[in-house]
């Protein structure tokens, strides 16, 4: 029996809060022990391999979700299919991040250095593609896993190779390259009890889940590109400090996006195989008004405790950070509105629908990057990025109402049924019996 609903809410919800965990304690050890240039330099060296994991994914972990869940080919072909594609990405998102880092990015690196920036690649792409079984087989548990271990993973050994063992940002990297190695092997074990692993050629299932992956992948990549381009330009046209302090601004802020994320999961593993699409777009819809009250208050919090929060995790170097910070909170804010409402577009097969908003959001925060930031570094990077997420938001929010069919009212006003939809779930976690399960 598939878990309910309030049992794969609490699972996501451990998971996420280790990712949380894990994610604030690796980003203190880096500012405490490197400082603003360190993580600098960090940010620069890994901003091509994130960008390259994304393009690399092909949307491959959607695709593959999506025809489980359609029950379109036998598992075993499916998952030969995504090995098949797995081993020529790699070769292909290894060989493009290295080039990029070595003649593209400001700043002499060493040959060190830039093999641990791409060196976890192929662990980290095949980790995404095999994901993609559990989620469509609605395993949210096994798929919880594959989002929680690696961060804890990463920082252990970042902790005991950059605070112990001081080998600076090799340790940091490192430590991110454990994280993301020794996770395949967990999974290999989990999928083999279901399928052989071995890479299955099959022109025609690999030519069906590249067709929907590939826009998937351009979605994600134009998406990702709204998130890192800030970093890129502001790595080209300001100082690797600056840098620093604009990348710990934005470890901090982004964790408001896990309360849409918590939900997002569960969503689009519903959404693949769904029967009644336009009853998942509603519980959706209800699910952005629930997770947007709560990060508004989470962003006044924020907001009025940034100098403590940053002074505390950070320290004093990093004081620049904190209205950088602000400066990011309204937008992030925003994007929830296209988190939320992306994964549902996603689980319907419509990933495309997401480049309406995110396409010229991208230019916008191109264009207003090279403006503000060479007179105003980070704090112009993270203005940019406001007029951006706001832009993309509002526009999507649009797009959205137009593919279901429902007015923008509708999608963010409250309703008599939400009071009741609390309710219900309040009177769960307090274990008192309810009439109904919404």
């Amino acid at each position: 029996m598939k878990a309910s609903f309030l049992k794969e809410l609490y699972s996501v919800f451990v998971s996420r809060v280790a990712v949380i965990a894990a994610g604030i304690g690796g980003a203190v050890v880096t500012a405490r022990y490197l400082g603003p240039e360190g993580n600098g330099v960090i940010a620069a060296l890994m901003v091509y391999p994130s960008l390259f994991m994304t393009v690399g994914s092909l949307g491959i972990r959607q695709a593959a979700a999506y025809f489980v869940g359609q029950q379109k080919y036998e598992l075993q072909d499916i998952y030969g299919a995504v090995l098949a594609i797995w081993l020529v990405t790699s070769v292909f998102c290894v060989a493009s991040s290295y080039l990029l880092i070595k003649f593209f990015t400001k700043g002499i690196y060493s040959e060190t250095l830039i093999l641990l920036a791409v060196i976890a690649i192929p662990f980290s792409l095949y980790s995404t593609y095999s994901s993609g079984i559990f989620l469509g087989k609605q395993d949210i548990k096994e798929f919880n896993k594959i989002n929680w271990i690696p961060a804890v993973l990463n920082f252990a050994f970042t902790f005991i190779l950059v605070a112990i063992v001081p080998l600076g940002v090799a340790g940091s990297m490192l430590g991110t390259f454990i994280g993301a190695a020794i996770l395949p092997f967990f999974i290999a074990n989990k999928i083999r009890k279901v399928a052989v692993i071995k890479p299955v050629f099959n022109g025609v299932i690999i030519k069906g889940m590249l067709s929907l992956g590939i826009v998937y992948a351009i979605s994600l990549l134009v998406t990702a590109l709204n998130y890192k381009v800030d970093i890129i330009l502001l790595n080209k046209y300001s100082t690797i400090s600056e840098l620093g302090i604009y990348s710990k601004s934005v470890n901090i802020v982004q964790y408001l996006w896990e309360v849409p994320t918590l939900v997002s999961t569960i969503v689009f593993s519903r959404s693949v195989g769904a029967k009644d699409p336009q009853e998942i777009s509603r519980k959706v819809c209800r699910l952005l008004r629930f997770s947007s009250v709560i990060i508004i208050f989470a962003s006044i919090l924020m907001f009025l405790l940034s100098p403590l929060i940053i002074k505390v995790l950070f320290g004093a170097k990093f004081a620049g950070s904190v209205s950088v910070l602000n400066i990011l909170l309204p937008g992030v804010l925003l994007l929830t509105v296209f988190k939320v409402l992306n994964m549902d577009i996603a689980g319907k097969g419509k990933p495309w629908l997401s480049m309406k908003a995110m396409v010229p959001a991208v230019i916008i925060n191109i264009i207003l990057n090279i403006l503000w930031v060479p007179g105003h570094g980070a704090n112009g990077s993270a203005a940019a990025s406001l007029v951006s997420y706001t832009f993309a938001s509002l526009m999507f929010l649009y797009v959205y109402s137009k593919e279901v069919k429902m007015p923008i009212k509708d999608i963010l006003k409250f309703t008599s049924e939400d009071k009741e939809f609390a309710r219900s779930y309040i009177l769960k976690f307090t274990g008192k019996t309810v009439k109904h399960d919404s």
